[in-house]
């Protein structure tokens, strides 16, 4: 047993810390003060202060600095409230553990960046034998052919052939100029003749990149439209971010669960001065996907569709040529273990794994969330999720698929043999 880690954090450190930090909200004039200490407000006398505090109406949120102490009721604390980074409460749940080191089967990561390169390769083989991973897939090959090929010679001179694979990338930037189709297509043909085994679309299609005409280039854009049939041709999937996590499109105030994380990287918030909507991003995205139903599409993150698991099965059921990977969003799953599993279960043939950052000592959270019914247990990085995570306690047959048998289906790129059945 051991004790969750010290940077848990619970939604009343946030609302507190929002409304001043260590500063005390006061009371609005005409609230009774509370009792000094020794007079009332013992257990054995009620609780005290029942008839204190601020009044509200039903709905109504508490004044700033102020939390709900009975119905209807507000009252600051009598102690300054720690900030939202400072508030590190020690759990006392004593659960069981079931640490996790290794993954129960072999796993492709369908989604890293950088772990094609020659240097540093043999170490890096083995933290990932260390945690069962066979084979990690660079998505950032590159847009140039040459630069595919180098990374693919590489990974085909050294003795780890097997355990890397490479997909190409587009310059998306003055589509709709002139030569801008032949040249983007000339250049995915070769990569995948170099060796590169998908096409992986970053985020930056749909918020940042520019038509030619300098105006923003949706990603449903016509004009895209031969890149995506090309895919489909050629035989490789697509994997694609598109847009950012539901809440950096929302207002970084009390309310935004993910207002931490905006707060220490502050370029991640996606304000509607500068942005499209989060919506309109979704819809511009699941258009595209719907046009081209002979290509494959892995959309990225769980479509960050993974907060809201019924609009992301109405995706998957109305579009037979997508998956998902689940990189990045283990916070969901943990969070929501029930309904994952039933998920991860009913659309099992659809669900790929992926990490984003390769960094080992992460992983083994991955493992345990799938693998275990472990209970209230810290999840790695607190700015992304301030609550506790649950095991999901995946079924063999489907820990199969999400591991290694989807990816091998849905990219034929694969090492396909030595696998187990």
């Amino acid at each position: 047993m051991r004790l969750s880690r010290e940077f848990s954090i619970v939604v009343v450190g946030l609302s507190l810390a929002l409304a001043g930090g260590a500063v005390i909200a006061q009371p609005p004039q005409g609230a009774p003060p509370p009792p000094p200490q020794g007079q009332g407000g013992g257990r054995g006398q009620g609780g005290g202060r029942g008839n204190q505090g601020t009044p509200i109406e039903e709905g109504q949120e508490c004044p700033p600095g102020m939390t709900e102490f009975r119905h209807l009721r507000c009252i600051e604390p009598a102690q300054p409230p720690p900030s939202i980074v400072d508030y590190r409460p020690r759990s006392t749940v004593v659960a069981q553990e079931h640490l996790v080191p290794r993954a129960k089967f072999p796993v492709v990561d369908v989604h890293t960046h950088g772990t094609s390169r020659v240097d540093g390769m043999e170490k890096r083989v083995k933290e990932m034998d260390a945690l069962n991973l066979r084979v990690l897939v660079d998505l950032s090959g590159g847009f140039d052919p040459a630069e595919i090929k180098q990374k693919v010679d590489g990974i085909n001179s050294s003795p780890f052939k097997d355990r890397f694979r490479v997909f190409a990338n587009v310059n998306w930037d003055g589509a709709g100029g002139a030569g801008w189709k032949e040249k983007a297509l000339a250049d995915l043909e070769r990569s995948v003749k170099n060796g590169a085994i998908g096409l992986k679309v970053f985020k930056e299609l749909g918020l940042r990149n520019k038509k030619a005409d300098g105006s923003r280039l949706a990603v449903d854009d016509p004009d895209l439209d031969p890149v995506w049939a090309l895919a489909g041709k050629l035989n490789i999937p697509v994997i694609i971010h598109t847009a950012e996590p539901q809440e950096f499109f929302s207002p970084v105030d009390n309310h935004n669960e993910r207002w931490l994380e905006l707060n220490i990287f502050p370029s991640r918030q996606s304000p509607p001065t500068r942005y499209p909507s989060f919506e309109q991003l979704m819809k511009e995205r699941d258009h595209m996907f719907a046009k081209h139903p002979n290509t494959r599409f892995i959309a990225a993150h769980f479509a960050w569709y993974a907060n809201d698991l019924q609009r992301a099965a109405k995706l998957l059921d109305s579009l037979p040529n997508l998956y998902f990977d689940v990189a990045a969003v283990l916070y969901e799953f943990g969070r929501q273990p029930r309904g994952s599993a039933e998920f991860f279960t009913k659309y099992q043939d659809r669900i790929m794994f992926g990490k984003d950052t390769f960094e080992p000592s992460e992983y083994p959270y991955y493992w345990r969330v799938f693998e275990t019914r472990d209970e209230y247990f810290d999840y790695y990085r607190g700015y992304h999720a301030f609550w506790k995570m649950y095991g999901m306690n995946l079924p063999d047959d489907v820990l199969k698929k999400l591991y290694y048998k989807n990816a091998l289906k849905v990219e034929p790129g694969l090492p396909q043999s030595g696998w187990p059945r």
